[in-house]
């Protein structure tokens, strides 16, 4: 299955950051960002953005796409 994955989970407890805490940084609700953990829901540009930037990372090491219909066809 391919789609949008993310490591905010994992960058989140390695700053020991609640979901909460990240989500009043960015100006969502924690249910969003729980949604967004579980890859349930593929955040806005901006909004990927701003969780990259809370981290200090690049938005490349926060989201990626895996499109496994490429590896189908080979």
């Amino acid at each position: 299955m391919g789609g949008i994955r993310n490591k905010v989970r994992e960058l989140r407890g390695a700053c020991e950051m609640t979901q909460q805490q990240l989500a009043d940084r960015i100006d969502l609700t924690r249910q969003t960002v729980i949604a967004i953990e579980g890859d349930k829901y593929s955040p806005s540009l901006e909004t990927a953005f701003r969780i990259a930037g809370v981290f200090g990372v690049p938005l490349e090491q926060v989201f990626q796409y895996q499109d496994d219909s490429k590896k189908s066809r080979k």
